[in-house]
């Protein structure tokens, strides 16, 4: 047959097939509605399904075939399955090449806990499953045990446990300290601010009597950081004071401006035309700024130092006068002036009010207004 035989005429093109659907998370994924699979809800404390998970548990309990003994304290005996231990962990991979027993079974020891909280660890490492009421009280143990045999999954599940709930003022500093053991940082931050927060609760709990006998260290350090917390607290206190004065100064500026350039009210300069049914004034500052020309304005004792609320409006005039971006048209009183007294002023007293212009001007982030400097033409 020839080639052009195979070729033949052109054939009207044929659409693809559609692809398949992506496959479904084979994985447990957390959301605030519960533990999931396959966008199906789960029970809340199982990795896998319902089938799968009575199979596991299964040959857990009834010890089919079991060929590895497991002794805890007090004298336990756990029988478990050399293959499912050594694939769910490294570490207890490697303990069980190690081991030797009579005949076939072999036998590790895992101790320093109860002897139900190792129950509860190995039936995990089966079918990633637990009960609820043990997960509450061996969370801790099994947050020990999955650290030091490597069992990531049984980790992840014991730090969200105790983020969700299981985590109080009672046992706050034995979580802490376990987690700077076990190597988790969230828990230990999580528990770090707990204990900042309620530190008088916590620091008479019996935890915190032992572990300041055992970790003196631990103790001292986290006393440190009680005492630096509420110093950065005062210290940030202090700070919004400071940007509210500096931002009440800033809003006597625009009402100073306000009143001797537009007049507001029955008080503004002398070429103005005044109406005491005006519209509200939008500048918060304009009646405290008022009560102070009008007692400027006559009083007899308003030389600089005679008189505090005087000396007030000295201070508001001169940092007025800094401020000012055009000090030959400006209708503030004394604009000028002091600006002639600038170049007189020492350096010391000079600094001060540089510092004092700069803050100003940053509270409020002026950037070239009408009247007023830009925050880089003050320094």
């Amino acid at each position: 047959m020839k080639r052009t035989d195979i070729v033949g005429e052109e054939s009207p093109p044929v659409a693809p097939p559609a692809p398949p659907p992506l496959p479904g998370p084979a994985t447990p994924i957390y959301n605030r509605r519960g533990l999931m699979m396959n966008e199906s809800p789960l029970r809340g404390h199982c990795c896998v399904s319902t089938s799968t998970r009575n199979l596991w548990d299964g040959l857990f309990d009834g010890g089919y075939r079991a060929d590895v003994a497991v002794y805890t304290d007090n004298g336990g005996v756990i029988f478990a399955h050399a293959n499912i231990l050594g694939m769910a962990s490294p570490i207890l991979k490697g303990l069980l090449k190690q081991s030797t027993g009579l005949g076939r079974r072999k036998s590790i020891s895992i101790r320093g806990v109860p002897r139900d909280a190792v129950r509860v660890f190995i039936r995990f490492l089966y079918s990633s499953c637990y009960e609820k009421q043990e997960m509450r009280e061996f969370v801790l143990h099994l947050l020990v045990l999955s650290h030091v045999h490597v069992v990531p999954q049984l980790k992840r599940l014991c730090e969200q446990q105790l983020e969700q709930g299981l985590l109080t003022l009672e046992n706050v500093v034995d979580v802490f300290q376990l987690s700077l053991l076990c190597d988790a940082p969230r828990l230990s931050l999580m528990c770090h601010r707990m204990m900042l927060q309620n530190f008088k609760a916590v620091s008479s709990t019996e935890g915190w009597k032992v572990m300041k006998k055992s970790h003196p260290v631990l103790e001292k350090k986290l006393r440190l950081s009680v005492i630096e917390e509420e110093n950065g607290k005062k210290a940030r206190i202090r700070k919004l004071d400071e940007q509210k004065i500096y931002l009440q100064l800033y809003e006597a500026m625009e009402a100073l401006v306000h009143i001797c350039r537009d007049g507001c009210r029955t008080i503004g300069p002398h070429d103005k035309d005044l109406k005491e049914n005006q519209t509200p004034c939008k500048y918060t500052a304009c009646n405290g700024i008022e009560s102070h020309v009008r007692h400027f304005a006559g009083c007899k004792l308003r030389v600089p130092g005679g008189c505090i609320h005087c000396k007030r409006m000295w201070q508001l005039l001169e940092l007025h006068s800094r401020l000012c971006a055009d000090s030959n048209n400006c209708r503030v009183p004394l604009c000028g002036n002091f600006r002639e007294k600038i170049r007189k002023q020492n350096k010391k007293d000079e600094m001060k009010w540089q510092i004092l212009v700069k803050k100003v001007l940053r509270t409020k982030r002026i950037g070239g207004g009408p009247f007023f400097l830009s925050g880089n033409s003050s320094s």
